[in-house]
């Protein structure tokens, strides 16, 4: 899978989705450390990329329906959360690959203990 990273995750969890064998981009690296989340969006929704974020205004299925998206995985953790915190919880997630398969079309709301999906996963 091919991932963009914004500018609130840190750039271990760049090298974990590599190590995780997915194709990974950093906004950053891409110049784009301080666009808007549309600008972001849209460079995602174009480039077929799958965005990875802690900002919640990804999760606004009204502003990103996920239907319409290649996905969005937004990461809701507390604000004092490091970087390792961060990776972990994305370690977690990421060692499930039929979890991780699902993520296109979709929002995933990704937890310390647990992932919701939206639209929700079919039985």
């Amino acid at each position: 899978m091919k991932f963009l990273l914004d500018a609130n995750m840190p750039r271990t969890a760049l090298a974990l989705l590599r190590q995780h064998g997915h194709e990974a981009e950093h906004v950053r690296d891409l110049g784009m450390g301080a666009d808007t989340d549309a600008s972001i969006d849209d460079f995602a929704r174009r480039s077929g990329l799958i965005v990875v974020t802690r900002d919640l205004d990804f999760a606004d299925v009204r502003q990103f329906p996920p239907e319409s998206r290649p996905g969005l995985l937004v990461l809701r953790l507390a604000d004092a959360s490091t970087a390792s915190d961060v990776v972990a919880v994305l370690a977690r997630f990421l060692s499930d690959t039929t979890l991780v398969g699902q993520i296109p079309g979709h929002l995933v709301i990704l937890q310390s203990d647990h992932a919701r999906f939206r639209p929700p996963l079919k039985p």
